[in-house]
């Protein structure tokens, strides 16, 4: 079973449509693809066309000792299952607040004998239902695109999966770094891509998903680029992408993988605009990383629990 998050504590990177079309790509292929949308915003749900789910039928079932993973109220989508998202989440994070409530999720899916694969989509933020999904997950993809910000979100982001790894899940391979939006016109997403290559050397996947006027389309009924325009540049864009993802999958289950280590030094040749590690951009406050102290907390006690 291979279990991997979708994550950036940056909104507006393309996340989402990552997670579904990563989602549908992996499905059309033939694996089992499961994927749960941990977002109490529920933008993938929507995106989908499913409004107003109930609890008992979201992925809030998760957070549920009683509930089987067998009998997970899924809905049927091209490519892959849903297991959708709710509003509730939102009430239910205020009481989510003990170190090991990051281990819902993980507790859940290993009763899992359905799946190959199970995809989470995760809020732009540090909240206990993103770590849930790094915790039970063995690959985190940070999407990106080439700009300020999200360049920003995606290091900070970084930094927690490194963070999860020491403290709570060992197994979290380094995270892989997926670009999205990317136009090739623009001199500035050059100069970005060219920064976190030089930084994150192999952790930056190849492929780009480019701008595309197919991935922008409002979806319908559960439609992905794949039904609706499957010659289309983001249709191509998002295949050759799950390939290169599987191939890294299979390599690092195999040791061919990178080894987890520090990203090289920020150099001269960073952008000229204000460097990304900066904690500020044009006096808006970038978001900040998780403290140690959550997951030195979530680790003692989960030792004090087994």
């Amino acid at each position: 079973m291979i279990v991997l998050s979708i994550c950036n504590h940056k909104g507006g990177t393309g996340k989402t449509t990552s997670a579904i079309h990563l989602g549908a790509a992996l499905g059309l292929s033939g694996h089992r693809v499961l994927v749960v949308d941990l977002d109490p915003q529920s933008f993938l749900t929507r995106m989908l066309g499913i409004a107003d789910v109930p609890t008992a039928e979201s992925s809030l079932v998760l957070f549920d000792h009683e509930v089987e993973f067998g009998a997970l109220p899924t809905r049927a989508m091209p490519g892959f299952d849903l297991l959708p998202s709710t509003g509730t989440l939102t009430k239910r994070m205020r009481s989510l607040n003990k170190p090991t409530d990051v281990l819902w999720t993980k507790e859940a899916i290993e009763q899992n004998e359905t799946y190959d694969v199970i995809l989470f989509d995760t809020a732009a933020a540090v909240t206990v239902y993103s770590l849930n999904a790094m915790v039970a997950s063995q690959h985190v993809v940070i999407p990106v695109t080439p700009e300020y910000q999200p360049v920003i979100g995606a290091e900070q982001t970084a930094q927690t999966v490194a963070m999860v790894r020491e403290r709570l899940n060992p197994e979290l391979h380094p995270p892989h770094f997926l670009f999205t939006q990317v136009d090739a016109r623009k001199s500035a997403h050059r100069k970005y891509r060219q920064y976190m290559r030089k930084r994150y050397q192999e952790r930056v996947m190849d492929t780009v998903i480019r701008t595309s006027a197919s991935l922008a389309r409002t979806y319908d009924a559960g439609e992905t680029v794949f039904e609706r325009d499957p010659y289309s540049r983001g249709a191509r864009d998002y295949a050759n992408a799950t390939d290169e993802l599987m191939q890294r999958i299979q390599d690092a289950a195999g040791g061919n993988g990178a080894a987890w280590a520090a990203p090289a030094p920020a150099g001269a040749e960073a952008p000229p605009t204000p460097q990304p590690l900066s904690s500020a951009a044009n006096g808006r406050q970038a978001p900040a990383a998780p403290s140690h102290a959550m997951f030195d907390n979530a680790s003692s006690e989960r030792s004090s629990s087994t």
